[in-house]
């Protein structure tokens, strides 16, 4: 199953960050570090695969993709096998 996770890359820090929602990015990083507005970011089309790119940062939306989850009944048998050998 793929989520969404927005990246911000500040460049004049040379730093990436990873959050899970437009909102996310605004509780650790302010207008003036990635030089836009909240609400110009949630209408900057990011979902439709727009970047955006200015002379502080650089932010793009993309999918995470992880490994489907196994049932916690075998997690926990494969665990019990382990630490009985």
């Amino acid at each position: 199953m793929a989520k969404k996770v927005v990246h911000v890359h500040l460049i004049g820090k040379r730093k990436d960050y990873y959050f899970s929602s437009i909102s996310a990015v605004f509780l650790v990083l302010s207008r003036e570090d990635i030089g836009v507005s909240k609400h110009w970011l949630l209408n900057a089309g990011l979902p439709k695969g727009h970047v955006v790119c200015n002379s502080r940062a650089v932010i793009k939306m993309g999918k995470l993709i992880s490994c489907p989850r196994q049932p916690n009944s075998s997690m926990e048998t494969n665990v019990r096998n382990i630490s009985e050998q």
